[in-house]
């Protein structure tokens, strides 16, 4: 076999075996996940074993891209269960979807190390816990779409580093806390996010939200009540001041008056 030919074997045979880390990555999500209809049928271990060729795939809601998982869309499926850390596996994935579902559990941290990540869309879940400020180190996100979920804690100020970020939306969740100025009120060429990115939070405030009404009292009311309380506190104190000084005086006149009967005239 002659050495052309010895290259063009070696590169069939690369093609033909998946990459280790998308193997692992598929089979570990496979595992985490439930899928109660049956709408994933040919996600079995002999696809994980080679899920691409080149840019072809044979793994139903994947896309390939030179032999690797690029694309993962398993939206609207009915998929239980949680979303596997090893998710980070997959090196080359750019986008993932898994909008629609009954996904529960916590977004994996793990996530940072998918570094060429530039749309993630967890929407319409029942996603809880809080949302990973490691997502920032993820440098080319372009979308982060997490609403209708069930996310708690404030909105990590440190996506607001995501200069690529174009849609941002958490509405309905359980957030709290100010939105960072970095997200809600971005400058120069950076996209801007309006306020149904954030509705649906009742403990999340700042802009672009309008402002709260009927969350408890602000601090002019508070500052005012207690300014108001101090003034009726010191108005009581000095009509009792007042009262007891008519009081002793009228007293004192009244034994004055009694002692004067009693004293001899002269």
């Amino acid at each position: 076999m002659g050495f052309g030919a010895q290259l063009l074997a070696l590169a069939l045979l690369s093609l033909a075996a998946a990459d280790p880390n998308d193997e692992l990555c598929l089979t570990r999500l496979s595992e985490s996940l439930e899928d109660p209809f049956h709408k994933l049928q040919n996600w079995t271990r002999a696809v994980f074993a080679n899920p691409c060729q080149g840019f072809t795939s044979f793994l139903q809601g994947a896309t390939c891209n030179n032999g690797r998982i690029y694309k993962l869309a398993l939206a609207g499926l009915s998929l239980r269960g949680t979303i596997s850390p090893y998710l980070s596996n997959c090196t080359n994935l750019q986008a993932l979807d898994l909008s629609s579902n009954s996904i529960t559990g916590p977004i994996p941290t793990d996530l940072q190390y998918l570094v060429n990540l530039a749309v993630l869309n967890l929407s319409s879940n029942t996603l809880s816990g809080e949302i990973p400020q490691q997502l920032a180190l993820c440098a080319y996100l372009n979308v982060i779409d997490l609403h209708d979920n069930q996310l708690s804690g404030p909105i990590p100020q440190q996506l607001g580093l995501l200069v690529r970020l174009s849609v941002f939306d958490v509405s309905n969740n359980r957030l709290s806390g100010l939105i960072p100025a970095s997200l809600g009120n971005r400058s120069g060429n950076l996209p801007r996010f309006n306020a149904s990115s954030y509705e649906g939070n009742d403990d999340l405030y700042g802009y672009p939200l309008p402002p709260m009404k009927n969350k408890g009292l602000s601090i002019l009311a508070i500052v005012g009540i207690g300014l108001g309380s101090g003034f009726i506190s010191l108005v009581l104190s000095f009509t009792a001041v007042c009262i007891w000084l008519r009081v002793s005086e009228q007293k004192l006149a009244s034994e004055e008056s009694k002692n004067s009967q009693f004293m001899p005239d002269y």
